[in-house]
């Protein structure tokens, strides 16, 4: 299957669920490879958000996305939209801080995208495929996901509440079962929570209209229940749209018992963390021009985050050039520290992306898997600007040098086409079991 993205543009607007701040949010096509991006219009720079789940800012009653600077509250609703009805590429405008509430569930934003319609673009789809079982568990909390050809989630919610009490809903994720099945379900709470939530500047835009009040004897919401376990179909929406923060959709059966915002963001690290195995290689050969994103690379070299330090590679030239990209986000854990209140990257993180981007580059050949890179030498390094949140780093490689067990290459950092970053640098290439220091 290819990518798709929408046909046409659609916008919508209303009160945000928790900030109660109006926002009109205007979704509009995107070219193939673009992924989903979140743009403050209302900001001067009007900056850019990546889907990734290193932009999790907060998971409190919703996901918020962004960076030091810039914050998205509540997209789960949009993300399950999105991902749901097979949306690899699209630009989401807003005016403000939180997308609409509209009815508490992604229904209207599901009819929006039918009626703008959806094309199929010409770039292969991206999935997250998993590889083996992954269990998540922390308190009474598991989440696992297992091997599989599409997309499933069994979730099992249970409250000490006599309204609830336990919940199960199971389903294969599909755009027409997801919209007739899922979509609709609204966003839920206790009334004991209402005031709590209100103290902690949370439901402002809360109303019967687009959040069911659970008391201890029924439910108050506009219109009644539109199903009876409305509220563990409401939880798979919100897993499906958390889920969407690896980039790309997931082929797995997920299992989930008392999932949460939380539970799910951390269930993703997972995911990311366990699933692709260093000594895992490319299932295929790698083509000129391909771009290599974030799974691929992670099968080709051994970083993990933190220091995972660039999203996507393009061979440009067979073992001779490279180009790999990195988006700043002002999350970037080494921020906490270099410095604050005047955030830069460490110039020695830029020469290690670059590093990085040439280890892409020499161990994505099918001769040099079983291989491993060390540092022998950085030469001539210059470091002409600084480069801070919000920067887009564009990391250019030529390889110099090139022999069985050593490399010399020449890289180049751009910032909007400004040099930033210049070195020079050489490494052996190693047998995956040998010890050492100095690792790329």
């Amino acid at each position: 299957m290819n990518q798709k993205t929408i046909a046409k543009e659609f916008t919508l607007s209303g009160p945000g669920l928790h900030t109660g701040n109006k926002t009109k949010i205007k979704f509009v096509p995107a070219p193939e490879n673009t992924g989903t991006v979140f743009i403050r219009e209302d900001l001067n720079s009007k900056p850019k958000i990546i889907l990734d789940h290193k932009n999790v800012l907060g998971v409190i009653r919703g996901t918020t996305i962004g960076d030091k600077l810039v914050h998205i509250h509540t997209v789960e609703h949009i993300l399950a939209a999105i991902s749901a009805m097979e949306i690899d590429n699209i630009c989401i405008h807003m005016d403000n801080t939180e997308p609409p509430a509209l009815d508490g569930s992604s229904k209207p934003y599901i009819d929006e995208i039918i009626k703008a319609g959806i094309v199929e673009q010409s770039v292969p789809k991206n999935y997250f495929n998993v590889s083996k079982r992954i269990e998540y568990t922390d308190g009474n909390t598991t989440i696992t996901a297992e091997p599989s050809e599409k997309l499933e989630i069994d979730c099992t919610i249970i409250y000490d509440h006599p309204m609830i009490k336990s919940q199960r809903f199971v389903s294969e994720i599909t755009p027409e079962i997801f919209s007739e099945t899922i979509a609709p379900a609204r966003t839920f709470c206790f009334d004991y929570e209402i005031e709590a939530l209100q103290n902690k500047g949370l439901g402002k835009g809360g109303a019967l209209t687009n959040t069911i009040v659970i008391c201890p004897d029924r439910y108050h919401i506009e219109g009644g229940l539109r199903f009876d376990d409305e509220c563990a179909r409401h939880k798979v929406l919100d897993l499906v749209g958390d889920l969407y923060l690896l980039g790309m959709p997931v082929k797995a059966k997920i299992t989930a018992v008392r999932s949460g915002h939380k539970h799910n963001i951390n269930f993703v690290r997972k995911l990311i963390e366990e699933n692709l195995l260093p000594e895992e290689k490319m299932s295929v050969d790698i083509k000129v021009g391909e771009v290599l994103d974030l799974k691929k690379i992670q099968r080709i070299i051994p970083h993990r985050y933190p220091f995972l330090m660039i999203d996507k590679v393009i061979i440009t030239d067979a073992e001779k050039k490279a180009m790999g990209y990195k988006a700043v986000s002002g999350n970037e854990p080494f921020f906490q520290g270099h410095f604050p209140g005047n955030p830069i990257m460490p110039g020695v993180l830029i020469v290690e992306a670059l590093a990085q981007t040439s280890c892409v580059l020499f161990l994505s050949r099918p001769d040099l898997g079983d291989k491993i890179a060390f540092f022998m030498s950085i030469e001539n390094a210059k470091f002409r600007r600084p480069v801070g949140p919000g920067d887009y780093l564009e990391l250019k490689i030529e390889v110099l040098k090139a022999r069985e067990k050593f490399g010399k290459v020449k890289g180049e950092a751009y910032v909007d086409g400004n040099l930033v970053t210049e070195a020079e640098f050489s490494f052996a290439l190693v047998d995956k079991n040998s010890k050492g220091g100095g690792k790329l």
